[in-house]
């Protein structure tokens, strides 16, 4: 949902190679943790076809205020989990920016972006599931969580790291850029609500997807018969 949608040569070269680093160190952590726990098979088909409907969605851009859309990193955190989700948040960039959306030098500072909405949407939804919310308003408040996160977190980002041949002060640049977070903010509200109902779907259709199954066994009826 959050994206900088910014020109090449945006940031100053020593903000643009920090966020690369960052974002090269945490794809790095998420490759070592995947290498030493190994994944699924139902992880890597459901981490294709959240991939294949993020970037597609991921293309519809409203020109609004540098421009705003929907990217469903919320519920491809929560269904393929925060390892392959911060893989797939990668891809999906890595593609864009092939296709002229998003700056190439900025794959770092989006990717920072785009995988922290999917981890902090996966442990938000688990940590609601353990609190006995139902699916949809688990679903919803955590993929809001998670686009929340990531709007903060790409304010902070152009804010930390300046404009190039910006005209504004500091200030000045924090207030628009809290201008568009707002805007964004107001996004994953609706993105939320959208995932809501996808996970509402899935777990009455495939439980075992959404992560219900275990919960079900162990709320099904423990009593004796005669």
């Amino acid at each position: 949902m959050a994206h900088i949608h910014l020109g090449e040569g945006s940031f100053p070269l020593v903000a643009l190679v920090f966020w690369t680093l960052l974002g090269v160190g945490l794809i790095s952590a998420v490759v070592y943790r995947i290498r030493k726990g190994g994944i699924e098979t139902h992880q890597i088909a459901l981490a294709g076809i959240g991939a294949a409907a993020s970037f597609a969605i991921f293309q519809l851009n409203i020109p609004v205020w540098g421009g705003i859309h929907m990217n469903l990193t919320g519920l491809v955190g929560i269904l393929a989990g925060p390892l392959l989700g911060a893989l797939i948040a990668l891809v999906v960039n890595i593609f864009s920016a092939a296709l002229g959306h998003g700056a190439v030098g900025l794959l770092g500072a989006n990717t920072l972006v785009n995988a922290s909405e999917a981890i902090v949407a996966y442990y938000a939804f688990k940590t609601l599931l353990g609190m006995d919310w139902d699916v949809f308003p688990a679903s919803a408040g955590a993929a809001t969580l998670g686009l929340s996160a990531g709007a903060f977190l790409m304010g902070a980002i152009i804010v930390v790291s300046g404009v190039n041949g910006s005209a504004l002060p500091r200030g000045d640049l924090a207030i628009a850029v809290g201008g568009l977070v707002g805007l964004n903010l107001g996004v994953a509200v609706v993105e939320g609500i959208l995932t809501g109902f996808v996970l509402q779907f899935l777990a009455s259709v495939r439980p075992d997807l959404v992560g219900l199954a275990d919960r079900d066994t162990r709320e099904g009826p423990t009593g004796v018969t005669a």
